[in-house]
């Protein structure tokens, strides 16, 4: 026969004191429940026999409410500590341990460690079931991916759907060839009615192979990556030279003040006939130094800030909107923006003299304009498609594609900006571009309201298409290098449970959306509460055995 869990025990003692109250005997009761006496006597004991444990908390848990509450409590416990803040079992023993709670669930490593095996396992069954649940009611999509892989140490391979941050692959491989990565994004992508039509990555030859070859979609290159290139190019060197001509500033206002001093030194002495030193040339010329070192220094200052400039000047350009104007940036505008700068840093290189490696660095760098300039010509040509599917009249199609999507654009480059001032200026941009289409004479307010909404949610899907970093699945790869680093090893279960199964449903951002919910285009169940209905509570504590009294080494045998 199976032993009654802690939850048929509180069911059946509560029937019981009703059926006392009720004035039943106990062995009327006791045959009414269909429970032996001794049994319904051994666990009203047990339920109260829990040592220093409070009379008032161990007769709430006891009930059903309290074994419900015990079972929330034990596996938030678990669930923050081993899941969300990486945490081991051992931290969540210690916890049971110091809060008391260890004299109503069993607290030992063994126990808490089966728990721990039947949480990550609920957590990746539910995924499952949920992704394919919320996959069955998904509208058919377009989507982009961001790829990278990490290492530790095994390979592991992540691709992330940028817009919703929701997780479509992160598993461990045994290499990173361009037929690995899509045979797991195909795998990954099975029963979802998503088309990848973008990659964004780096410049790996396989993750290019892999979106333009297998997948037959567009490659655009990491925005990232390119002013990495850059900044290896200039950031030493440039460095370099402030810090050398930083020394010689020092040297020449040392050898001044050494002359200087020299000159009060004599003449505070009595001297006999002949020449004195020539101190005004000599100081003169110490003083010339000092002057062509000073503008030295100038120099590598001021070419350490162009560059940095020009570097945060790409970030600036590459967009298909102009920043300023909120006007679109075809390929031609574009060009010459980005030839400007690589012209400029150009003659940066020149100027400061870089090494050979800098200059390849910066080559490096600059072979990627072609490709810059190909991904925003294959987001005008796919919006103009898309928009285009959307039959409109003439004017109210002119006005989705030349102020609806600018302003939906700009105000997703806003929530990305670091300096309050940028941020606002693209706001208010944004609201100049939408401000005529909410004027009640304009003619997109005379459709229907499924039609605007139709044409809201193409244009958010325009504006969300030009993907220029993949700098959420970088931070994705420094996360899981830190989970490793703080547990040694993820294996592919934890892995799937603890990182994947819990960003994609259960973090939220501020508008209380998942990862899930953005993706699919619906809330998902309550993953903790679903987690409660599976995982069961670890058993009752042991009792605990007196520790055996120690035995000194010199203590004299027993007669």
């Amino acid at each position: 026969m199976k032993p009654a869990t802690r939850l048929e025990r509180a069911q059946t003692l509560a029937a019981l004191a009703s059926a006392r109250a009720a004035g039943q005997s106990e062995r009327q009761a006791a045959a009414a429940i269909g429970c032996p006496r001794s049994t319904l006597r051994d666990w009203s004991q047990s339920a109260l026999a829990l040592g220093d444990a409070p009379a008032a908390l161990a007769a709430f848990i006891a009930t059903e409410a309290g074994v419900h509450w015990l079972h929330r409590l034990v596996l938030a416990i678990q669930f923050v500590i081993t899941l969300r803040a990486g945490g081991g079992v051992r931290l969540v023993s210690e916890v049971l341990e110091l809060s008391g709670l260890s004299a109503f669930v069993g607290s030992s490593y063994g126990s808490q460690q089966a728990l721990n095996a039947a949480l990550e396992q609920a957590l990746v069954d539910i995924a499952a079931e949920q992704r394919q649940a919320l996959a069955t009611g998904m509208l058919p999509r377009q989507i982009s991916v961001c790829e990278d892989e990490t290492f530790h140490p095994a390979i592991c391979l992540v691709a992330l759907e940028p817009v919703s941050n929701f997780i479509l692959l992160e598993q461990y491989a045994e290499d990173r060839t361009a037929a690995t990565w899509t045979q797991a994004l195909a795998a990954a992508c099975a029963g979802l009615p998503v088309t990848v039509v973008q990659g964004t990555s780096d410049e790996a030859t396989a993750l290019r192979r892999h979106i333009e070859r297998d997948h037959q979609a567009h490659h655009s290159p990491d925005l990232f990556h390119l002013q990495h290139e850059v900044a290896k190019a200039t950031g030493l060197s440039l460095a370099r030279a402030v810090r050398e001509a930083d020394a010689e500033v020092a040297g020449s206002e040392a050898a001044l003040q050494a002359e200087r001093e020299a000159e009060q030194a004599y003449h505070q002495q009595r001297h006999g006939p002949g020449r004195p030193p020539a101190f005004a040339q000599r100081i003169q010329a110490a003083l010339q130094r000092w002057a062509r070192a000073s503008c030295e220094r100038d120099q590598a200052q001021a070419r350490q800030q162009e560059a940095k400039t020009l570097i945060r000047a790409l970030g600036e350009a590459y967009h298909p909107f102009d920043l300023e104007h909120a006007e679109a940036q075809l390929p031609e505008r574009l060009a010459e923006r980005l030839s400007a700068i690589w012209q400029r840093l150009e003659a940066l290189a020149d100027a400061a003299d870089l090494p050979a490696r800098a200059r390849a660095h910066l080559a490096k760098a600059q072979r990627l304009n072609t490709a810059l300039l190909a991904t925003i010509a294959f987001f005008f040509a796919s919006v103009q498609q898309r928009v285009e599917t959307l039959n409109l009249a003439p004017g109210i199609e002119a006005a989705v594609l030349e102020q609806l999507i600018p302003a939906i654009y700009l105000e997703r480059v806003a929530t990305r900006c670091s300096g309050a001032e940028q941020r606002q200026h693209l706001k208010e941009l944004s609201a100049q571009r939408l401000a005529p289409l909410r004027a009640s004479d304009h003619p997109i307010q005379a459709l229907e309201a499924s039609q605007r909404m139709e044409i809201e949610q193409v244009a958010s899907d325009c504006a969300d298409l030009f993907q220029r970093s993949s700098s959420t699945v970088e931070g994705r790869n420094g996360q899981l290098s830190l989970f490793h680093h703080g547990c040694h090893r993820l294996s592919s279960r934890k892995l799937a449970a603890l990182l994947t199964a819990v960003h994609n449903f259960y973090i939220r951002r501020a508008d209380q959306t998942t990862a899930a919910e953005r993706f699919f285009g619906q809330a998902p169940p309550s993953l903790f509460e679903q987690l409660l209905e599976r995982v069961p509570l670890p058993p009752r504590p042991r009792r605990r055995r007196p520790r055996a009294p120690k035995v000194s080494y010199l203590a004299p045998m027993a007669a």
